[in-house]
């Protein structure tokens, strides 16, 4: 059986980050996100939470999500 997989990456705001030095992810996108992607069949294979540079001095999280539908 074929697999069929997408990548959903949900980045932090850069205002948090820039003034508080940190912000959270955004938890209600992420729930969007999730419930779309479920309504049409995917299911959540992997998710991983990713911590880059930004500029000079911050970091900004991201959270990446795998989704996997069978074809």
């Amino acid at each position: 059986m074929k697999k069929q997989y997408k990548v959903e990456v949900i980045k932090e705001g850069v205002l948090g980050t820039l003034f508080l030095g940190s912000s959270k992810l955004p938890v209600k996108k992420i729930e969007e996100v999730m419930n779309e992607y479920g309504k049409n069949g995917w299911d959540v294979s992997f998710q991983v939470i990713e911590k880059s540079r930004m500029w000079l001095f911050w970091e900004r999280e991201a959270l990446i999500v795998t989704f996997v539908k069978d074809i």
